[in-house]
């Protein structure tokens, strides 16, 4: 890959880079289009990486299909599928050396899955190494991911030769962000899912009809998710975009952020809410 990726940049070639733990899906494919638009060469990594997974989380069961994944990315324009195995990404075992970045990774999701942002943010550093991409593309459903990465690309200096772009988050029809964990979700509990992005929806028309108040936001759209039972809230909560702290008032650009399991499966959804 890094031979690849090194003749391409004496060619003077601009590449393009989508990375993903696979199990391709319509969101994916958006993320493969813009690179495809961005970019002249286009990488797609498919890499289920085990340091950003809990020791009780779905590591071995996550849901993997390398032909399929394949298969999309071809259809999407991809120049070259980068597939590494768990030896080759980490051939003396869990590293000695991670990518930390504090603050950022204290709040939110980093609450509930402690380490989880190290992993992320250190197995990206070493993709960014290998594939050497002009632009790499990440999708806003995981915001927080995007904000840690991007302070992370910011602080080591990678943005001289990076840029780290957010792609709006890919719906299906109803309204459920996709995520390749939805395969996990029962047919029966789709009311229940659904509440996350009425929830955003409302809490945007309650921004353009006037209202500020971010407690009085996320309290009715908490209400509102809370009316399935099957829905457990690890958080619902309105934050600065760019330090992901809670804000108290609706000023310009803010963000809901939410994370509810639904009969133990983990969602996030986000949208950003903006105030005149």
């Amino acid at each position: 890959m890094r031979e690849v990726a090194e003749a391409w940049r004496r060619e003077r070639r601009r590449i393009a880079f989508v990375p993903t733990m696979g199990y391709l899906h319509d969101g994916h494919r958006r993320l493969l289009e813009e690179g495809r638009r961005r970019g002249e060469r286009l990488v797609l990594s498919v890499f289920v990486n085990p340091t950003q997974f809990g020791p009780n989380e779905d590591f071995e069961r996550y849901p993997r299909d390398l032909a399929r994944d394949a298969a999309l990315a071809e259809t999407a324009g991809t120049d070259v599928l980068f597939a590494p195995t768990g030896a080759e990404m980490y051939p003396f075992g869990a590293p000695a050396t991670r990518v930390a970045v504090a603050g950022l990774t204290q709040t939110l999701c980093g609450r509930a899955r402690p380490g989880h942002f190290d992993g992320v943010t250190t197995v990206v550093a070493k993709l960014l190494h290998i594939v050497k991409p002009h632009v790499a593309l990440f999708g806003e459903k995981d915001f927080q991911q995007l904000v840690v990465v991007r302070r992370m690309v910011q602080d080591l200096d990678l943005d001289v030769d990076v840029e780290i772009a957010g792609i709006e988050t890919v719906r299906e029809p109803d309204g459920l962000a996709m995520s390749s964990r939805n395969v996990y979700l029962d047919p029966s509990d789709r009311e229940a899912t659904l509440s996350l992005s009425r929830g955003i929806a409302w809490a945007r028309e309650a921004v353009a009809a006037g209202e500020r108040r971010a407690a009085k936001i996320a309290e009715v759209v908490r209400r509102s998710i809370e009316a399935h039972p099957q829905n457990e809230i690890d958080y619902v909560t309105i934050v600065d975009p760019e330090t992901l702290a809670d804000v108290e008032e609706i000023r310009g650009e803010a963000r809901l952020v939410l994370a509810v399991r639904v009969r133990g499966t983990r969602l996030i959804d986000n949208g950003a809410l903006r105030a005149c």
